[in-house]
């Protein structure tokens, strides 16, 4: 059967077995990458390094994510690799092999650069990939895509407080187990693309050719506000997944171990978050999620800094649990935006998100240094007011 002579429905039909394969990718390569945060005790606490030198750390990392992730998304939407994500998983387990043996901070450097690479290969393809598979669910899909994510984001820091910490930097290198783990299962979906994927994705190109295009005017509007809104939620966000463990420690003289496992609970509840978004905004429109789930929480952060240990963990969950519902919200609205580039929109979003995280982490650990970590949260619980912009935001189905 040609391509053109397919029935609407097989395009149209949501395909869960490669929707969950490249989520328990996510899950796979998002739980290799938050080893790198949460080491960071351990890691200021070998090599000496201050805030300012934790947040360069995250900068590289998330830099190089941030400025190949559009590139690649772009490149793969006109020339797919099916198996580049296997490649990219590849790319990581040497990055953890190098920075289990880092001595020195050139060489964590260059391990979470090739960590950052393969994060760079991996979130444009998976998302154009569960796109493609999603049918008439985009939401649903790219939901159980970023869950995956989330999850693995949120078991790093249990791994890193019962294994790393336990047994020292070393220990990092037997993640590369996991990498391999995710290059089988990710080569599996590529062979996916290969038979099935491929005519699929030329099927859904010709409808979205056929379709009327928006204004342009409109899509360059939309997708300022998003990158505006994403600003907000990411700089809030990478205060928590690159300091937290910090702030808990300064402020409530915890161990190294309890402050991860406080980070642990914020992390799930933003795992959890992130199912939600997706299926709310194929039901009720991708722009109420991300206005509620951004401008929300407001109420939350500004009084999370004054709360004493228990409330404060419970409402920073409750925190990221709602502002984590508005990341598959915006990838939808801007592959809705530009349809015919939904790897290049989910680079872009990827990508700026690691970026946003990038020069975030490494402007707050200045700020740490020079003002205390105590007085960073205080500052950053305003940042949900960027979610005015959200009012803003145009209807792309209208």
């Amino acid at each position: 059967m040609t391509v053109q002579s397919q029935p609407a429905h097989s395009v149209e039909s949501t395909v869960v077995p490669v929707i969950l394969a490249v989520s328990l990718g996510h899950l796979l390569n998002d739980l290799m990458q938050s080893l790198i945060p949460a080491s960071y005790p351990l890691l200021k606490s070998n090599l000496g390094l201050n805030f300012t030198q934790i947040g360069l750390i995250t900068f590289v990392f998330q830099g190089t994510a941030s400025i190949l992730q559009p590139l690649v998304g772009l490149y793969t939407d006109k020339r797919p690799m099916p198996y580049a994500l296997a490649a990219g998983m590849a790319s990581t387990g040497v990055g953890l092999v190098l920075l289990a043996h880092a001595a020195t901070l050139a060489m964590v450097l260059l391990s979470v650069s090739l960590i950052g690479l393969g994060s760079s290969i991996f979130h444009p393809e998976a998302s154009r990939i569960a796109r493609l598979a999603a049918g008439m669910r985009p939401g649903f899909a790219q939901s159980v895509f970023q869950v995956g994510g989330n999850a693995g984001s949120a078991l790093g820091p249990l791994a890193a407080a019962w294994i790393v910490l336990e047994r020292g930097q070393i220990s990092i290198e037997w993640f590369a187990g996991v990498a391999m783990i995710g290059m089988v299962l990710l080569a599996m979906v590529g062979r996916w693309y290969v038979t099935t994927g491929a005519a699929r994705a030329l099927a859904r190109k010709s409808r979205a050719r056929a379709a009327t295009a928006l204004p342009r005017a409109v899509v360059r509007f939309g997708m300022f506000m998003l990158i505006l809104l994403i600003f907000s939620k990411f700089l809030y966000s990478v205060s928590f997944s690159s300091y937290y463990a910090f702030y808990l420690i300064e402020r409530f003289q915890l161990t190294d171990q309890q402050a991860l496992n406080c980070l642990f609970i914020f992390l799930a509840a933003v795992a959890a978050g992130t199912i939600i978004g997706g299926p709310i905004g194929d039901r009720i429109g991708r722009r109420k999620v991300i206005l509620w789930s951004i401008l929300g929480i407001l109420p939350l952060t500004v009084a999370l800094p004054w709360l004493p240990l228990i409330p404060n963990v419970a409402v920073a969950a409750l925190a990221g649990l709602i502002l984590a519902s508005a990341f598959p919200a915006m990838v939808v609205y801007a592959q809705d935006l530009m349809p015919q580039h939904t790897g290049m929109v989910a680079g872009l979003l990827f990508g700026l998100a690691f970026g946003i995280a990038a020069f975030g982490a490494a402007g707050l650990g200045i700020m740490a240094d020079a003002w205390g970590i105590v007085t960073v949260y205080q500052i950053c619980a305003f940042l949900p007011l960027l979610g005015l912009a959200a009012f803003f935001l145009p209807e792309p189905r209208g």
